[in-house]
């Protein structure tokens, strides 16, 4: 009998084994990898960057980038590389993966203006802007706002070919670039993924998308990356519809600088203004699963105007809220609804109540949007926007930072970046990919907070002596996932731990927001634990500030104040039944020096009032939403 039943044991094991390596061969598909062994669950977040650009990008180029993919990706596993302006540069801790998002629009186009013989430039102002371009840094730059601006609004020379009809160009460099990718991915060390920025820029108006492929050349070598130039984002769709038909592939789509949009990025109606139809909306939600909440061009968490009740509603607003990305067009109170990303959650529920479908059902990551092929987000380490901030130049920090204007925004505005956690089996294409494409993500602004949450119904202080991950997964659904309601209130267990290199925690906040039966949208931020709460106690239903150790004349910190780690099972206390609602998790680190002090201490500047007010922030963490949907009429009918 023993040995029959460690047979069928036996038996069994291998049975599961070799369905397990089906499945992770399967899930492998595609990516160019081999397999690896994975956990049970997600166990930890891999840290990476999907908003990169190198030298192939017109605009890196025109600032003054001469790195390409391949220093990129040295940089971010964690080699030293020299930067474009002779600074060494090097990662404190290696990324995990990484997305080299070169814009699609005249790939490597202005290398090749500038490489141009000049007598074959017939059109006189591309000869200016060849001589510009090779005249050094601050010619090429304005050089280079200048073809912005003219492609924006539809005005480049004839001549100009930022879009090569044939794409014979597009095609050499993208084969090289996806083949570099292959090479430099390292399953269960570090992931390489192929993708491409999509620069729709609507009389200014930025509503670009990252692209991110799941898969290895193989598939991505049948295709080129989608032009943005006179195209809508539903032919980004088509595109990506197509690409998933002809090769097996997979790929998403992720809206970036929503902030810049100035009110286009997340409408209540289609671009034409006629209403939303439920086939856009599941449409969108199908190919945008995740957005960008947090780069270096400014937060698009939330803004004071939208968010009044919030104390910390307006990190990174400042600069990036005055008007579109060239700011050919100011931005006027009445826009900020469609910037921002709380906002357009809470719009999501409104469209949802009324077609059944929520456009803006996304999670949220962060990421650097950095232009010199070197993705740091790292405050102590900034490498500038562009080639022409780098730290070379000592007064960055207050130069003016605009594309075609010299009004509104200058070097003290730009935020250090951010990166995006993906909670994941293992560090490879195909678990990266559907981190995202499950919304299991979340954004920093560039600390490596460790976060989790669980939304359930039954969630107690009791599940923390257990294996609560487990619990979590069994008996609720992670970030990003939606729980349909039971007419009682939702239970969530929520985990914070402090960067281990960097700074102690402040709190942990849940942002919820809600539509009621007549269609208004609400929200409500919660103070759910924080440090040192016998001695904080709310007042006026506020928790006081942490304090601030931040020595502006050193630009140091000391984790005197906060803790490491924060947990709480936190339960709704204003559900109501039948509420449509979504809730996620921000964490706030104890104020700390920004980049702009770093750089003040290290070379002597004196910041003018403004700048020096913004010097010290609160870094934080975004995790994706969990949403809550109404119970079915059955249960409700039961209540």
């Amino acid at each position: 009998m023993r040995k029959f039943l460690a047979a069928g044991l036996l038996g069994v094991a291998t049975l599961a084994l070799v369905s397990c390596e089906a499945a992770i061969d399967e899930a492998q598909k595609g990516t160019g990898e081999g397999t690896i062994d994975l956990a049970e669950f997600p166990d930890r977040p891999y840290w990476g960057d999907t908003h990169l650009h190198t030298d192939v990008s017109f605009d890196a180029y025109g600032f003054g980038n001469r790195l390409g993919a391949e220093d990129a990706l040295k940089f971010a596993m964690g080699d030293e590389v020299t930067s474009t302006t002779g600074v060494p540069a090097k990662l404190a801790r290696p990324l995990d993966f990484l997305v080299i998002a070169d814009h699609s629009d005249g790939m490597g186009s202005l290398a090749r203006l500038a490489e141009a013989p000049r007598l074959l430039l017939r059109d006189p102002t591309m000869r200016r802007w060849h001589d510009m371009l090779n005249g050094g840094p601050k010619t090429s730059i304005r050089a280079t706002s200048e073809i912005i601006t003219a492609a924006a609004g539809g005005t480049l020379p004839e001549q100009m070919d930022i879009n090569d009809p044939d794409r014979e160009k597009d095609s050499e460099i993208w084969s090289a670039h996806i083949k570099l990718l292959d090479r430099y991915n390292k399953p269960g060390k570090f992931t390489a993924l192929a993708g491409f920025e999509y620069s729709l820029l609507p009389s200014g108006n930025n509503l670009h998308r990252v692209v991110m492929f799941r898969d290895g050349s193989d598939r991505t070598g049948k295709v080129l990356p989608f032009p943005s130039l006179d195209t809508k984002v539903e032919q980004l769709w088509d595109y990506m519809d197509a690409y998933q038909r002809d090769t097996g592939g997979q790929v998403l789509a992720m809206p970036h600088n929503s902030n810049m949009s100035n009110g286009l990025m997340f409408e209540m109606t289609l671009a034409d203004g006629r209403p939303m139809t439920a086939a856009y909306a599941k449409r969108r939600a199908k190919h945008e699963p995740v957005v960008e909440v947090t780069q270096i061009k400014g937060d698009s968490e939330s803004h004071p105007f939208l968010s009044p009740n919030d104390e910390f509603a307006g990190f990174g607003d400042a600069g990036w809220d005055i008007g579109n990305l060239d700011l050919s067009h100011s931005t006027t109170p009445e826009m900020f609804a469609g910037s921002y990303v709380r906002e357009a959650l809470k719009r999501g529920l409104s469209l949802e109540q009324q077609l059944g479908v929520n456009p803006y059902a996304f999670g949220l990551i962060g990421a650097t949007d950095s232009h010199t092929s070197l993705a740091t987000g790292d405050e102590d380490n900034f490498f500038g926007k562009h080639s022409g901030n780098e730290p070379s130049l000592h007064d960055r920090a207050l130069t003016p930072q605009n594309l075609g204007t010299r009004k509104g925004r200058f070097g003290w505005n730009y935020l250090a970046g951010g990166y995006a956690a993906a909670w994941s089996r293992g560090n490879t294409r195909a678990e990266i990919f559907d981190a995202f494409k499950r919304r299991e993500v979340y954004a920093t602004t560039g600390p490596r907070m460790v976060v989790r949450v669980f939304g359930g119904f039954d969630f107690s202080d009791g599940d923390w002596a257990g294996d609560w991950v487990r619990a979590g997964y069994a008996r609720g659904v992670p970030m990003g996932g939606e729980l349909v309601g039971r007419n009682k209130a939702p239970s969530f267990l929520i985990s914070a731990l402090k960067d281990p290199d960097g700074a102690n925690l402040d709190r942990v906040q849940v942002v919820k927001g809600w539509v009621d039966a007549s269609g208004q949208t609400h929200e409500q931020v919660y103070d759910v634990v924080w440090s040192d709460m016998d001695k904080r106690a709310k007042k006026g239903g506020k928790v006081p500030a942490v304090g601030d150790t931040v020595d502006r004349a050193k630009a140091t910190y000391s984790n005197s104040i906060g803790t490491a780690e924060l947990r709480s099972v936190w339960t709704d206390p204003d559900y109501r039944p039948g509420q449509r609602a979504f809730y996620y998790v921000r964490v706030l680190e104890i104020p700390t020096p920004r980049w702009t002090l770093f750089d003040a201490v290290r070379f002597g500047i004196k910041l003018p009032p403004e700048a020096m007010a913004d010097a010290v922030a609160q870094e934080r963490a975004y995790t994706s939403p969990i949403w809550l949907k109404p119970a079915p009429p059955a249960i409700m009918e039961k209540k």
